[in-house]
């Protein structure tokens, strides 16, 4: 018997990293797990090895900024599992610079990324959650940033936006109380991730986000200065930041709401 036996739960950005960890943890606890990624390789990556610990697995693929994405995956979790109980808005990456340097187009993009398109999503459950009651709690985990609860420099965009989910978070857990959905956000320090990876000197990585190239990683020097900031010396891994969102998705949780868990090691 897992915790989560019986509940269906979407996950986005969850073909590769923390995505993909969390629709693991969730799995392995008997959730039932709609996977998406941009690609459909490692969104089937994802959902095969779901199927390879004994879960049950589908894909949705396609960018979260996609007009109708939101309905999409909604759709896909009633019509594979028949209904919907964990929402975890996982999917996001950073675009950074200096703000003067930070074109509309800069802005937009990590804001619609970020924000919007969780937006979006839980609008889309919302009728799911007002119109099909069930017995246990429902949960929603949308992930913040310690960005969004201090800032961070060459980070305007992000922060902007993951200091949002801070403000959706709030007011939805005051919406949704009625419907018995507990909604919450975890804010990641370091994870060691394909996103922040430190570069050596004169190199670094890049992802290919809808024909953009965005460059990732930590600048030189950058993680050495990190470090120094968290009490546990070290970066988390995806498997901790996952237990993080994990805690939030469980019946233990249910009368936590409207909050934002640091899963930081200590460092704000």
């Amino acid at each position: 018997m897992g915790k989560l036996d019986n509940r269906t739960a979407i996950v986005s950005g969850s073909g590769r990293g923390i995505g993909r960890e969390i629709a693991l943890k969730l799995a392995a606890e008997g959730a039932r797990v709609v996977v998406n990624d941009l690609d459909a390789g490692p969104a089937e990556d994802t959902a095969a090895a779901v199927r390879a610990i004994g879960g049950e697995a589908v894909t949705c693929v396609g960018s979260v900024t996609e007009d109708d994405f939101a309905q999409r995956f909604v759709d896909t979790a009633l019509d594979a599992f028949g209904g919907l109980d964990i929402i975890v808005n996982n999917a996001g990456y950073y675009w950074n610079d200096l703000v003067e340097d930070m074109g509309d187009e800069q802005w937009d993009a990590i804001l619609d990324v970020n924000l919007r398109a969780p937006f979006r999503i839980l609008r889309a459950a919302q009728p799911v959650f007002r119109n099909n009651r069930v017995e246990h709690h429902r949960k929603v985990v949308t992930i913040s940033s310690n960005a969004g609860l201090v800032g961070n420099e060459r980070q305007v965009n992000y922060s902007s936006a993951k200091s949002g989910v801070v403000g959706l978070t709030k007011a939805l857990a005051r919406e949704w109380g009625r419907y018995r959905v507990n909604v919450n956000s975890v804010a990641f320090g370091w994870i060691s991730t394909r996103l922040t990876e430190p570069a050596a000197v004169g190199s670094g990585s890049v992802i290919d986000v809808g024909g953009r190239t965005v460059s990732v990683g930590l600048r030189a020097g950058r993680a050495d200065a990190l470090l120094n900031t968290i009490p546990l010396g070290r970066a988390g891994t995806a498997e901790e930041a996952a237990g993080a969102v994990y805690l939030l998705c469980t019946p233990e949780s249910d009368y936590i709401s409207g909050q934002c868990l640091a899963c930081d090691a200590g460092r704000n």
